[in-house]
């Protein structure tokens, strides 16, 4: 019965099939066909006999195993890796068949590849998850063969489960050009310094090049030599990212949905601040605060961070700002740069906020995040020749005017913003975190 199980007929092995039949049809008709439809008959019998001997020759023939990472990043291609060894004696080739997790819907995709006689091979694909949570690789299979008219299934019976985090990716990456100074490639602007926003660390010797304004004559003349006071930014200042979890964030871009995006800035904009000698906390607000993690600059804070991001759950509710007012006037006593990821479709949805983000202002640097509808933008920028096709940009375009005029009240109410696609969410959060920086507004 395993025999049975594990043997499959494939195309080639059906063609010869109609070949043969064709053949002997003609040989009624044409005598002279049927010395030439038994001579293929012959062949074809052999052929599968040599195919079935050659791949059942002996059991453990093909070894399987995955090389798969400890956790997944949300968003970002991820590299996987499966390795495939042969201990066939002769040259094979092989269609592995991964039984992917229910949340990546990948059901037709399969990787052909030979493999030479005793080979290893390690097989590499990506794979771009765009949900946080488990994802569980049951099994893989296998399907050898040879001559090409049947294949011999093996199979990796070990089922596999992954995290998926956010995006650890974008993390990394950002951490490593900041340490190298390239962080333009990312997309980093540089920020002109404005204003005395130094704290004063020590007193060192003049060099040719350092400011008249910062040399301290009383150290000078203790020394008898030009000293200077060195100066560094100003560090310890509380940043947090406040995520709305509310409906505004169910919209998907990308396959992504805001949430996710603004769960994937917080993880970036975190470190930054870490780097920076900041202090990064978080709290999540929807109906009601939750996830909260207070701002921290200590060794296992991005770890904290990356498992309350990671263990955020929704059910899109309508967001209560007057309990996220309340919340942050209980538990954020220290002036504070507050990020807050949310979502203004209409004037009116901003206006029975605005009292919250007022008062938020009134004690905090806030900055809200509102995305651009990337789509409706497309379709308002789009021309067509139909009715329909007019109506559509008329709409479009209204919506987006509206989105402006959200912008413009809030930059009239003295409040800070970063319009932004949701793709280019990380990039635009860290430039306003450090044009903040710079400009001495903490």
């Amino acid at each position: 019965m395993r025999f049975i199980r594990n043997l499959y007929l494939t195309n080639i092995f059906f063609y010869g099939v109609l070949l043969l039949a064709t053949c002997f049809v003609l040989s009624f008709f044409i005598q002279a066909f049927f010395i030439v439809a038994s001579l293929l008959f012959w062949i074809f019998v052999g052929s599968c006999a040599w195919d079935i001997v050659v791949l059942y020759a002996k059991k453990n023939l093909i070894v399987i195993a995955r090389d798969y990472p400890e956790k997944l990043s949300n968003g970002d291609e991820n590299e996987m890796g499966i390795i495939v060894q042969s201990f066939y004696p002769l040259k094979v080739g092989i269609r592995v068949l991964e039984e992917f997790p229910a949340q990546l819907q990948l059901r037709d995709i399969s990787f052909a590849l030979p493999l030479a006689a005793r080979q290893t091979k390690r097989l590499r694909y990506t794979i771009r998850p765009t949900s946080r949570g488990v994802y569980t690789f049951t099994r893989c299979h296998v399907l050898v063969h040879h001559v090409g008219l049947f294949e011999r299934k093996f199979t990796l019976q070990d089922p596999q489960t992954i995290s998926c985090y956010p995006s650890f990716i974008q993390m990394r990456k950002y951490q490593l050009l900041a340490t190298t100074d390239r962080l333009v490639e990312l997309g980093i602007k540089r920020v002109r310094k404005i204003g005395a926003t130094l704290e004063f660390d020590h007193i060192r010797s003049y060099v040719r090049g350092d400011e008249f304004r910062h040399v301290n004559w009383k150290a000078t003349a203790k020394h008898k030599k030009l000293q200077v006071n060195q100066y560094q930014e100003e560090r310890s200042q509380p940043i947090y990212a406040l995520i709305d979890c509310g409906r505004v964030m169910r919209m998907p871009f990308q396959g992504l949905t805001l949430l996710d995006y603004a769960i994937n800035s917080t993880l970036v904009l975190a470190n930054a601040a870490i780097i920076k000698q900041d202090r990064a906390g978080m709290l999540t607000f929807s109906k009601d605060v939750g996830n909260h993690v207070s701002a921290e600059k200590r060794n296992n804070q991005m770890r904290i961070i990356s498992e309350k991001l990671y263990g955020i759950e929704t059910d899109f509710q309508e967001s209560e700002f007057g309990n996220l007012y309340a919340f942050c006037n209980r538990h954020i006593n220290k002036r504070s740069l507050l990020m807050l990821y949310t979502n203004f479709e209409t004037v009116d949805a901003l206006a029975r906020q605005m009292p919250y983000l007022r008062m938020l202002a009134k004690t905090h640097i806030v900055v809200v995040v509102v995305f651009k509808n990337t789509e409706l933008i497309a379709m308002s920028n789009a021309g067509g020749a139909k009715l329909i096709d007019v109506y559509n940009q008329v709409i479009a375009e209204k919506f987006v005017y509206e989105k402006n005029l959200v912008i413009q009240e809030l930059n009239r109410q003295g409040i800070q913003t970063i319009y932004t696609a949701p793709e280019d969410l990380t990039i635009n959060a860290i430039n306003k975190y450090l044009e903040i920086k710079a400009r001495g507004l903490l």
